[in-house]
């Protein structure tokens, strides 16, 4: 059920994901779907949860056996494609709070995390500045990728080369910290 929810999300967005449109696309009568999920807050959960297990694992494995600019730019090009490719069940990892440190969401948010540090790993950050770094990233390459998968770069500027640029930023401002 949340596979199929987090496809549908992705085709027509998360605000316009319902349990009536998510019940009709799997052929079941909406009452049905409370059988598996608790409603559309626990499907939104859930989705984000199967997203971030999924772009944890295409940046971890993008990541692997690379270091400094290789691994950001794998991590970089690894997040953008997932982000664009499901852009509605990413938007369901946007505010959501994990319950405790073993929920499924805070599990899940390690791994990208942990995807994340390995870049870090390439670069001289001080302890200190790991946070800020981590949080630098994550805001360079969110605002990149949902610009891109909400149609926000319209001129005419090449999007990869774009993005290269962003990379090339990143690696500078990384190695400069």
């Amino acid at each position: 059920m949340v596979a199929a929810g987090a496809a549908l999300a992705d085709e027509v967005g998360l605000a316009n994901l319902t349990m009536g449109l998510l019940a009709e696309r799997v052929g079941v009568r909406t009452p049905s779907l409370y059988k598996h999920v608790g409603g559309l807050d626990d499907l939104t959960r859930r989705i984000a949860e199967l997203a971030l297990g999924e772009a944890a694992e295409a940046v971890g494995v993008a990541v692997q056996g690379r270091a400094g600019r290789d691994a950001l730019a794998a991590a970089a090009r690894s997040f953008r494609a997932f982000v664009v490719e499901h852009p509605g069940r990413y938007a369901a990892t946007l505010g959501q709070e994990p319950s405790g440190p073993d929920d499924p969401l805070a599990t899940a948010g390690r791994r990208l995390l942990d995807a994340f540090m390995a870049v870090l790993r390439g670069y001289e950050i001080a302890d200190s500045d790991v946070d800020h770094a981590l949080r630098t990233l994550r805001s360079l390459f969110h605002g990149f990728a949902t610009l891109q998968a909400g149609g926000g770069f319209q001129w005419s500027a090449d999007i990869d080369e774009s993005l290269e640029w962003l990379i090339e930023f990143a690696d500078r401002g990384l190695h400069a910290s």
